[in-house]
């Protein structure tokens, strides 16, 4: 591949889209690369959701088809439309400077698993029986959709859960009025209906009457370690480090270790003044869960400020509405308890923010001298949780932050032993494990069967007409509506966000860009008559005298010309175009095509 085409040659080997069907299939790199560069969401969602065309689908009126698509991806879409941590919307070009506030991704996402028919089939190809075992320790979103894709190629599955109920931190870590519990039960079931056996109250470990690991490799052709992080991160102090304090403290509880008790029916109260550290969704869950039990004053207290902390600005704002204040730049550095062992004041050192963390988040640095004490009757610990291995017999290789290492095929160092999730990533999101389990099924069903059976292709349909008005970039962001204060902090059970109507779902859809069409200039047929440039919103098409092809596939700069003895090409420019299709409209020799893009699963 040249570093750069000096005419600007878009030119791509194989067949071309006079098929009868009316689209191709390209494995060529430059089409991944078009897709990687100019989809900013769906390279941006760990699962890889096909966004653009499942919100078209929504568009026009077809919720139970933009469910589908999304299931392709993501088996869990009525889930991940309530709880998603929504890294697609960072990355929306809607959202970029001047185009407005990003497209409400996560909330289309809910409305196609709302809106679709109650007597919506799902659509799935199966294969043959491959007569192959496979076990599953774990049935939170990494295993669950590992153990999806493994029973529709084919194999036995099963899978191990230690609770009575399967999900994982979707079932014993999220409160109910984020996620309610009839939605998580369906979806699962779905998930796991086409054969896959769970057995859940089952323990996988050491102890006695627990499942070792020796003896799922011995009955299973394939083990996958899917148990997350199940222990919760110790609160380090200034006279203990190890974090020894908070243990045997009363009103004092880690924030995992809480929602999980409560999850499991063990009753919670709390006292009239709750103070919660940490600053991510299980901190933000307890507070909410907090003032819902009763509590007078909650308050969340935050090692740098709050536009830093990993969490969606409508999880901020939700807590906010329910009377949460979140109080930033403090560390605690020793907990006070009174002459019966109750906790009655954190003391913290103020923080000055610092320089930029390779995680991305800022630094927190405490203030010589700065000490100071905060009162309350009940104290929750939201830090993070860390993964444990006592369950295993068998040793396996670990990283330096003491998850579960694997290769580029998911494999841990024993043979036939894979691990996907937060075993392997540590504490992170939903949707990160639900891709990690699907990536991580593909390639044990590569290993099982001794070969790839599918492959990723970039499949390109013809579009015969602009599929946008200019006139939708203007509408302004939907945002989701919610039950009133009144009503929801007073029962767990009551779900904060409503959901869209179809009107409403309609409108928001109309603002996607719709990236995944690329609009294209025959350079044979063009004429040179500036009629696109002219009418085109946006600095969006070009005169060009060469484009550089990266490494990757992707298109890099633009080397623009005004000089017309040096013009190569008039060159949409996909990164800056709207897809308003004023173009397509003005040109006198329809040279200007337009497709759809995207990236499918095909059989090898």
């Amino acid at each position: 591949m040249p570093e750069s085409d000096s005419k600007a040659n878009t030119g791509r080997s194989g067949p071309t889209l006079g098929c009868d069907d009316g689209y191709i299939t390209s494995e060529d790199p430059r089409d991944f690369g078009w897709v990687k560069e100019n989809v900013p969401c769906q390279t941006a969602c760990p699962a890889g959701t096909d966004i653009p065309t499942y919100i078209w689908e929504i568009l026009q009126g077809r919720p139970g088809d933009s469910y589908e698509i999304n299931r392709e991806a993501n088996v869990l879409p009525g889930i991940l439309g309530r709880i998603c941590s929504r890294p697609c919307e960072g990355k929306c070009r809607h959202g970029w400077p001047g185009n407005g506030d990003p497209v409400s991704i996560c909330h289309l996402k809910r409305a196609a698993a709302d809106l679709k028919d109650r007597g919506h089939r799902l659509n799935e190809s199966l294969y043959a029986p491959s007569g192959k075992k496979v076990a599953i320790i774990g049935s939170g979103p990494a295993g669950v959709a590992a153990a999806h894709d493994l029973s529709l190629m084919g194999h036995d599955v099963t899978v191990f859960e230690r609770e009575e109920r399967p999900g994982g931190m979707l079932a014993y870590g999220i409160p109910e009025f984020r996620l309610p519990r009839e939605i998580l039960h369906e979806e699962i079931h779905n998930a796991l209906r086409l054969g896959v056996t769970l057995k859940t109250g089952v323990t996988v470990g050491n102890g006695k009457g627990e499942i070792p690991l020796a003896s799922l490799r011995a009955d299973f052709d394939a083990v996958l370690l899917a148990t997350g992080c199940m222990k919760a991160i110790d609160l380090p102090l200034r006279d203990d480090p190890d974090g020894h304090a908070m243990h045997g403290l009363g009103q004092a509880k880690y924030g995992f270790d809480f929602l999980l008790e409560m999850h499991r029916g063990e009753a919670k109260t709390v006292g009239k003044r709750v103070a919660v550290v940490g600053a991510g969704f299980t901190a933000l869950d307890c507070a909410r869960v907090a003032y819902r039990l009763g509590a007078e004053e909650v308050t969340i207290h935050l090692r740098t400020t709050e536009e830093y902390i990993p969490v969606t600005r409508e999880e901020i704002l939700e807590a906010k509405r329910e009377n949460v204040a979140l109080l930033g730049l403090r560390t605690p550095v020793a907990l006070k308890a009174d002459k019966d062992g109750t906790i009655k004041a954190v003391e913290f050192a103020q923080n000055r923010l610092g320089g930029w963390r390779e995680n991305g988040r800022r630094k927190a640095i405490p203030i010589a001298g700065s000490e100071f004490e905060v009162g309350c009757d009940t104290l929750l610990v939201a830090i993070g949780q860390r993964t444990v291995h006592d369950l295993l017999d068998e040793k396996i290789a670990l990283d330096r932050w003491n998850n579960a290492e694997v290769g580029d095929d998911w494999m841990t160092s024993l043979e036939g032993v894979f691990a996907a999730g937060d075993y392997v990533k540590g504490a992170s999101t939903v949707i990160e494990a639900v891709g990690q389990g699907r990536k991580a099924a593909q390639a044990m069903d590569t290993w099982l069967m001794g070969k790839p059976r599918r492959k990723q292709v970039v499949r390109i349909e013809r579009v015969e007409e602009p599929l946008r008005q200019r006139a939708f970039d203007f509408i302004e962001r939907h945002h989701m509506p919610t039950q009133a204060i009144t009503t929801r902090v007073h029962d767990l059970g009551c779900e904060v966000e409503t959901g869209y109507d179809p009107d409403l779902a309609r409108e928001e859809a109309k603002r996607c860009y719709l990236c995944n069409l690329h609009y294209k200039i025959d350079i044979d047929n063009c004429i040179y008559c500036r009629a696109c440039i002219d009418v085109a919103p946006k600095n969006c098409i070009k005169m060009v005298d060469g484009i550089k092809i990266n490494p990757d596939g992707t298109y890099g700069d633009l080397s623009e010309t005004a000089e017309w003895d040096h013009v190569g090409a008039i060159w949409i420019d996909n990164n800056e175009c709207i897809r308003c299709g004023a173009c397509y409209q003005v040109c006198p020799t329809k040279c200007i095509s337009i497709t759809r893009n995207r990236l499918v699963m095909q059989e090898v």
